[in-house]
């Protein structure tokens, strides 16, 4: 389901795994300092990111393939035409329950394969900007 109230995005929210496509290991970009957040608030925070060795200490895996535990929700820090590969990589995954698109961040066809699969999507919102308004 799209997820736009603020009822269900808490619920997107209450979560332990996050897996962010994308993160960068350079401070002062948002692919950075939105997953820093994200850690320094409690999440378990999984840097997808083929050209990074390590990002906050933690090893990078270079896809979502890689990922060889649960993960709750999926962030992304990629162009909107990107987006239907990402969601092809969570479809292929049985656990991740969102897919959150970041702010700037849209493809509705992907929105709607996520969805079809009974799973929540976020597009265009900055999952900081929304856990500082609702959890912080």
């Amino acid at each position: 389901m799209v997820v736009s109230t603020d009822s269900a995005l808490r619920d997107v929210l209450d979560v332990e795994t996050i897996a962010v496509v994308g993160c960068s290991s350079t401070p002062g970009k948002a692919a950075h300092d939105v997953p820093r957040y994200l850690l320094d608030h409690g999440y378990d925070v999984i840097p997808v990111n083929p050209y990074a060795e390590e990002v906050f200490g933690i090893e990078a895996v270079d896809s979502l393939a890689d990922v060889d535990r649960r993960v709750d929700v999926v962030d992304v820090f990629r162009p909107g035409d990107e987006a239907p590969g990402i969601v092809d990589a969570v479809l292929e995954r049985e656990d991740v329950e969102t897919v959150w698109l970041q702010l700037g961040i849209t493809n509705d066809d992907a929105g709607r394969r996520v969805e079809e699969s009974g799973r929540n999507f976020v597009q265009d919102r900055c999952i900081k900007v929304e856990h500082s308004r609702l959890v912080d």
